[in-house]
């Protein structure tokens, strides 16, 4: 392919990039006065970037992109929540801490990377994608300077991100001296060979590496305190877009490089999902902040994506695609209702405690927030249970019933601290009412969150099935 075709292929990475360093010279001479113009403007080019991946399709720069259906399934995703996460902080910053002109951008380079991670072919685009995703979200979860807490968040995820990345390199290294190549096309060419001790080296801690970024248990371990220290757009950004890059970055490694050693990573899969989904449920059951909570959530979300990755089939990688899809949407709208949370005073309130009584003063809020509780925790007919059906179908489909009614067994256990909410909203005695909603954009972006994890959510199966299945069968 030559290079203006490769070019052409790339055409989102470089509306996101070019713009971002315009944008970037306008906050420069214009200063953080035009936070929200600039933050406008940068969803208008994630919403650009999201109309230029219709532009073409193929492989670039001889096999180190991929411009594919399953690369634009995971980008549609990835852009439209950074947009939602740019346009939820001004309200946010508005209490303490004013919004500057570099959090937009940041996201906006973020994107970038995770566009690059979920189209690489090569080993290295892996890694610049991932580290360039991964250098604005350690800047973003310390935006807050002079909050100890946002400090400290940014500072636990620089240092054990490092120590993830250097694993990752290591196995890259391994992976590069035992098959001569980085392409994946190579290394699942060596691997149809066998699988020999340095490779499967090398395969183990790439795994771990990636796992770090999915937040897959044993490398869970910065979440709670990163997602409860960030400022909560942060963190709501950190649960959504980042999450469906590493997981279609994990899927794409997992399946086009080391397809024909599925028998090696399948073992390393299939820990990481039991494991997550147990202590996800498990421990998140003493927490008494909302956004640990949610992050012990995303760990036994994660767990349950993984489940369709085990299976290894295109019907297993399309149920943990339209998992992410309908993840994203969920994390999102419980999110949003954290950032409803807000003391007469207008400060923002994190406790579990503060939502005592919440149908009683904020009704529309408590039913939405139950909406998304009930739909994480898998509960029928809410549109969540729909992809664990998918996932635990595929694991069934492969023989793997076992793993399937493990994989019940720990939902039911999540769904434990998911009820204790809605009884602590609707059940207990109010606690002190909380500030008007004050934003109809978070109130409407709540509205349609709240719909589509509905059961009318059920209307859009064929569309997301579809759409999923032809971005599984890219990879196969």
């Amino acid at each position: 392919m030559s290079l203006s075709s490769s070019l052409l292929l790339v055409l989102p990475e470089e509306i996101l990039s070019l713009g971002a360093l315009a944008l970037l010279l306008v906050a420069a001479w214009a200063g953080d006065g035009k936070t929200r113009l600039i933050s406008w403007l940068s969803v208008a080019l994630l919403a650009a970037a999201g109309v230029a991946l219709s532009c073409a399709s193929g492989v670039g720069f001889d096999g180190l992109y991929y411009a594919d259906a399953f690369s634009r399934f995971a980008k549609v995703l990835i852009y439209g929540a950074a947009a939602v996460s740019i346009v939820i902080a001004p309200r946010f910053f508005e209490q303490g801490s004013a919004l500057r002109a570099e959090y937009p951008l940041l996201i906006l380079l973020s994107a970038v990377g995770m566009g690059m991670m979920v189209s690489a072919g090569d080993l290295l685009t892996l890694y610049v994608g991932l580290e360039l995703q991964s250098l604005a979200a350690y800047v973003l979860a310390s935006f807050m300077r002079r909050d100890t807490r946002s400090a400290e968040a940014g500072l636990k995820y620089f240092v054990l991100g490092a120590l993830a990345s250097g694993i990752l390199l290591y196995g890259i290294s391994l992976l590069y001296g035992f098959t001569g190549t980085t392409l994946f096309g190579g290394i699942a060419a060596a691997a149809r060979d066998g699988i020999s001790t340095g490779e499967l080296f090398g395969l183990v801690f790439v795994f771990a590496g990636l796992a770090f970024k999915i937040s897959a248990v044993p490398f869970h371990m910065w979440t709670p305190d990163v997602y409860e220290g960030a400022p909560t757009p942060v963190t709501a950004f950190f649960a959504s877009a980042p999450k469906v890059a590493a997981m279609g970055l994990l899927v794409r490694v997992a399946i086009e490089a080391l397809g024909p050693a599925s028998a090696s990573w399948q073992q390393i899969v299939i820990f990481a999902a039991l494991a997550s989904t147990i202590l996800g449920g498990v421990a998140a059951i003493g927490q008494t902040n909302i956004k640990r909570l949610l992050a012990y959530s995303s760990i036994n979300n994660v767990g349950f994506a993984l489940f369709g990755l085990v299976a290894g089939t295109p019907d297993g990688v399309a149920a943990t695609m339209s998992y992410m899809a309908v993840y994203v949407v969920m994390t999102l709208g419980s999110f949003l209702c954290v950032l409803q949370m807000r003391g007469a005073d207008g400060v923002q309130v994190e406790t579990i405690a503060s939502l005592s009584g919440l149908s009683r003063t904020r009704p529309a809020l408590a039913a939405a927030f139950a909406i998304f509780m009930f739909s994480l925790a898998g509960i029928p007919p809410l549109f969540g249970f729909w992809p664990k059906f998918l996932v635990f179908d595929a694991v069934v489909g492969v023989g793997l019933w076992p793993l399937a009614a493990i994989g019940i067994a720990t939902s039911v256990i999540g769904a434990f601290y998911y009820l204790k909410i809605i009884k602590t909203m609707y059940f207990d005695e109010p606690a002190p009412a909380f500030a008007p909603a004050g934003s109809v954009l978070e109130s409407s972006l709540i509205a349609l969150s709240a719909v589509a994890v509905s059961p009318l959510g059920y209307l859009g199966i064929q569309s997301l099935g579809m759409a999923s299945l032809a971005a599984a069968k890219a990879l196969f």
